[in-house]
This record gives C-alpha cells, sequence and structure tokens, in this order.
C-alpha cells in the first residue's frame, strides 16, 4: 500500500481544440505507475463511487488514477453529445495520460454504464498504450442492448437517464426553472408522462431515440459494435442478473470470448444497474453477494499492466453469482447448448386460476386455448426484474392472480434444479389486433405461495391480417404463430419442494412503452387487445431452461 498525495486537477487539450478537465490521484512516491482511466459524464467528482472504491483507493494500490468529465460535462469544455465524441476523445486521451508525469507508459481503464461505453469507444482506434479494459454493464449493440428490448422501447430506464442528463445539463447552461423541474421529476420517479423532455430538454437524446424504433443507419453509426471488429484486449466483463444492459455484457463477452488471443473474464453478480450489494429489491443474497469486484480489478491491473503472477490465468474465467445457494460458481464457459425443455399445459382457465396451468417435461397431446384481455386503462404493471425501476427480486404472487396475466407452474420439484445461461420462451399465440406485445417472465414459487421473480423478457409482435374494407381497427388476425422471447439470463438454483413458473402478460408498464394503435389517429380510444396462446397438441408452447449439473 502506497500513501496518496493529494488530488490535483489538470487539462488537456483534444485534437479540435476542445479542453477537457481531470482529477489525478497519484501515489507518494518517484517510481512510475501504470494509469487506471475513468471518462465519464456525471460530475468527476463521484468517480462512479456508487459501485467502486474511490480513486484513491486505487492509487494506493500503486496506480495513478485519472478521472475525467467527458466534453460538455463537468467542468470540461464543449459541447455535450451522447457518445458522438467518445472515439476521438477517448484516444486523445489515452494518449495523453500515457504520458503525464510518472506514468509508465500503460493504461487500463474502467468504469460501469456510460463510463464502461468511454472504454469500448476509447479501444476502437486501438492506441498502442491502451493494454486492458474492464467494462462493466454495456450496450455493445445500442439499440438491442440498451435502447429497445424485443422491439419494445425501455420507456422506465431511458426516460429516467435523460432526465438525469438534461438536468445536469440545466444546471451547466445556469437554468434555475428546468433544473428544478427536472431534478423533481427525477426524484419521484417513475415518471410516465415523457412531456418534461419535450419542454425543457429538446435536444435531449431521447427524442432520437423514440424517432428511430428500428434497427437502422442511426444505431449502427452510434453502437460500438459496429466499429469493434478488430479490436482485440484482455477484458474483464462485469454484469449483474438485474441489471438492464446485461444484453450488452454477455454479448460482448461471448463474441470476444470466441475471437480473442486474450483472455476474456466475466463476472455477473445477482445486482441491480446500483448499487452491488447484498439486497437487491426484497431479497437479500447474504455476504458473498458483497461487490468483490474493486480487489479483482486491481488483480486483473496488476497482471496486465505490471505483469504480475497473480494466478488469474490459472482460474477458470466465467464467475457467476448462484441465487439460492448464493455462493459464486466457476465455469470455464458460457455453455449454450444445455437448454431443457418444460412444455406448457393448461385446462383453459390459466388466467383464472393458478393451479390450472402447468409446465411438465412431457408435452400434452391435446391443445388448449387460454385466452385472456389487454386493456389499456389498466396495463399489467411492472416490478422489479432488468427493466423496472426499482429494479431487483420482488414477491409477485399479487400480479399472478390478475386475470389479464396467464400463469404455468410446475410441480414442487423432488431435487434441486440449476439453470445458468440464457432462457428463451416459444409460444404459440394470437391476437385479434396486428399489433400486441408478450412479457415473459420466470419466477420460483416457495413452499408458502410467495412467488419472487427470476428473469423477464419482452417482444413487440406485429402480424399480418386480412383487410377489411372498413377499418384497419377490425382487421382480424390469421392462425397463431410462434413467438420467440429471449428472457434475461441466470444463475439460479431452485431448492427441492420449490417451483418454476412462467407467467405471460400483454403489457409490463412503465417498464417499457405500451403498444398502441398508431393507425387509430388520434389514440383516444382505450386498447382492448384479446389475446390467445395455444399449448398442446400441434402448439407445442414451451420454455427452454440451461440446467447445469450441480457444483462439486
Amino acid at each position: 500500500m502506497f500513501l496518496v498525495k493529494p488530488k490535483e486537477t489538470v487539462s488537456m487539450h483534444t485534437r479540435d481544440g476542445v479542453r477537457l478537465d481531470a482529477d489525478i490521484y497519484r501515489p507518494d512516491s518517484n517510481e512510475q505507475f501504470p494509469v487506471l482511466l475513468m471518462r465519464q459524464p456525471y460530475g468527476r467528482a463521484i468517480a462512479s463511487t456508487v459501485v467502486y472504491a474511490h480513486p484513491s483507493w486505487y492509487a494506493a494500490q500503486g496506480y495513478m488514477v485519472v478521472i475525467q468529465d467527458v466534453r460538455g460535462r463537468g467542468t470540461s469544455a464543449g459541447n455535450f453529445q451522447l457518445f458522438a465524441h467518445e472515439i476521438t476523445d477517448g484516444e486523445d486521451t489515452v494518449n495523453w495520460v500515457a504520458n503525464l508525469p510518472g506514468s509508465n507508459g500503460k493504461v487500463g481503464m474502467y468504469g460501469f454504464s456510460y463510463q464502461g461505453m468511454t472504454q469500448l469507444y476509447a479501444a476502437i482506434t486501438k492506441p498502442p498504450a491502451l493494454k486492458t479494459i474492464c467494462p462493466a454493464m454495456v450496450g455493445y449493440d445500442l439499440y438491442t442492448d440498451w435502447a429497445y428490448e424485443g422491439g419494445a422501447f425501455c420507456l422506465q430506464t431511458n426516460l429516467a437517464w435523460a432526465i438525469q442528463l438534461a438536468a445536469e445539463t440545466a444546471r451547466l447552461r445556469q437554468d434555475k426553472p428546468a433544473y428544478q423541474q427536472l431534478s423533481a421529476a427525477a426524484r419521484n420517479l417513475p415518471l410516465h408522462n415523457p412531456e418534461i423532455l419535450k419542454n425543457l430538454a429538446a435536444d435531449s437524446f431521447y427524442h432520437q431515440w423514440r424517432d428511430n424504433p428500428q434497427p437502422n443507419t442511426y444505431w449502427e453509426q452510434l453502437s460500438p459494435k459496429t466499429h469493434f471488429q478488430d479490436v482485440d484486449l484482455p477484458m474483464f466483463h462485469i454484469g449483474g442478473w438485474f441489471d438492464a444492459y446485461l444484453r450488452g455484457t454477455m454479448n460482448l463477452y461471448q463474441e470476444m470470448a470466441g475471437r480473442s488471443q486474450y483472455r476474456q473474464q466475466l463476472l455477473v453478480g445477482p445486482w441491480t444497474h446500483l448499487p452491488w450489494g447484498r439486497k437487491v429489491g426484497e431479497m437479500d443474497f447474504g455476504s458473498e453477494a458483497m461487490s468483490p469486484v474493486d480487489r479483482m480489478q486491481i488483480c486483473w491491473f496488476d497482471q496486465f499492466l505490471k505483469d504480475k503472477n497473480t494466478g488469474l490465468l490459472d482460474e477458470v474465467p466465467v464467475w457467476l453469482f448462484e441465487m439460492g445457494t448464493n455462493m459464486w460458481q466457476g465455469f470455464p464457459n458460457l455453455n449454450t447448448s444445455n437448454q431443457k425443455s418444460y412444455y406448457l399445459s393448461s385446462t383453459g382457465l390459466a388466467s383464472i386460476r393458478e393451479d390450472e396451468g402447468s409446465l411438465s417435461l412431457q408435452a400434452s397431446k391435446v391443445a388448449v386455448e387460454d385466452v385472456f384481455v389487454h386493456d389499456s386503462w389498466r396495463p399489467v404493471p411492472s416490478l422489479g426484474g432488468h427493466a423496472g425501476l426499482p429494479a431487483g427480486v420482488f414477491e409477485r404472487s399479487h400480479i399472478d392472480c390478475r386475470s389479464d396475466v396467464l400463469t404455468y407452474t410446475t410441480e414442487p420439484m423432488t431435487d434441486n434444479l440449476y439453470l445458468a445461461g440464457e432462457t428463451k420462451v416459444e409460444v404459440w399465440c394470437k391476437s385479434d389486433r396486428s399489433h400486441y406485445d408478450l412479457c415473459a417472465v420466470l419466477s420460483e414459487v416457495y413452499p408458502d405461495g410467495k412467488v419472487y421473480n427470476l428473469a423477464q423478457g419482452y417482444l413487440r409482435c406485429q402480424q399480418e391480417s386480412s383487410q377489411n374494407t372498413f377499418t384497419k381497427r377490425a382487421m382480424l388476425p390469421r392462425g397463431a404463430v410462434q413467438r420467440t422471447i429471449a428472457l434475461q439470463a441466470t444463475c439460479v438454483c431452485i431448492a427441492k419442494g420449490h417451483a418454476l413458473r412462467l407467467s405471460f402478460s400483454a403489457a409490463c408498464f412503465p417498464a417499457y412503452s405500451m403498444n398502441l394503435d398508431q393507425d387509430s389517429g388520434t389514440n383516444m380510444d382505450a386498447e382492448i387487445i384479446t389475446m390467445t396462446v395455444k399449448s398442446g397438441g400441434s402448439f407445442p408452447s414451451r420454455i427452454l431452461l440451461p440446467v447445469v449439473p450441480p457444483s462439486k
């Protein structure tokens, strides 16, 4: 451990002459040290301490730590445009910190969320000094991993983030009325109405994201994935089972693990986006769930920036927190071929009684229809998971007993069931409208009847319908079609005596935007959608679970 010198504030200029300000934390020594860089938009004094140790702790481990305000944020000059300048500014910053007095020329980066994204953008130009990165909770493809899920806009998380950034922009512009209104809105989430952004933040990225509801060139140009194909570095990937951006973390890890010549390490805890601790929603996962990330990152940086033999390379590269046993489990890789099918069956009353729909290993030979009605005036509410605010694990039996929610439940387990990986649902369904949504939630049912969510997925559906001369709103659908819903990855032990449940609804609001009929003109009429889920016979609706052997 080193003593740490008082923080110093320094500035650099980008290639186009914009001043960027940073705080530097140095060990109190005349030695030269590797540099750990974090680039963030929230005011550098915060330094992501909502999830990481303070930069002075990292400096005490023998590193120069540089926390920089990105362009147009904090005290840095220039205009902030979401992700627009992070490739060139990131490259310029890496080159700058590598040549600071006291630097040995080797640079690593760390940080989560936007601070994770700035690592990916900085790596795109492959600056020679950048030796490794530790991106946490990132969107690799911004459309599918961040802004939209299954084609539906992630309303609550994106709106909350947009309000936060807009409030900071108003503060920097000294617009006190706008700042006060936006700050008040941010403190009173969930907020269902984005009108405040139209009125007070006309230049917010939020409007661009809503105006581009399909993957297109806008998303391609903005996404790190488009530019990352020949980047290769040792990378430490960090995620959370209830983080809204786990899809990006997993997709980036899978791609890099498949093509990189360097070590790719993955750590996924039972966490939401923040904080990273033992209490996640209503569930306490115990002391093992407290974040090991700071010590693991120092081990990682010692290996790749100080060339120490830390023993890291002798360990398996994948570490997943197994909920239920509440222990970390190591894996050599993420196995994607371990899916086991549980088939839906029903009496046709799965929307009325929770014991009328079942999940079993054998498909029923008899086809049955479960019908439920979605009413936009009383949509099924979001509760926890990865897309709601607050996120995490919550008791949801009061939602499952709604008549607009279908439930399918296994018998109590006769042995522990271990799951690790991605889950998907293949469901045969139809609707009396050409547009509808499907939300699938996987939960654990306890012997006392309490139900706790594990993973969820969402899909926006559009289907061809027969034409009607008089009105598109009266179009009748064709027969049932098979839809595939990808659920958030998970790792859990379902204890003996507990059961698994799959729940379906046609909304999860306000986590996801409502699927309203854009052909209705004024949108003044309530949306009433009749949904049918078919199971058994020629309609083998099922959930595919990532079953793994018990850990030794």
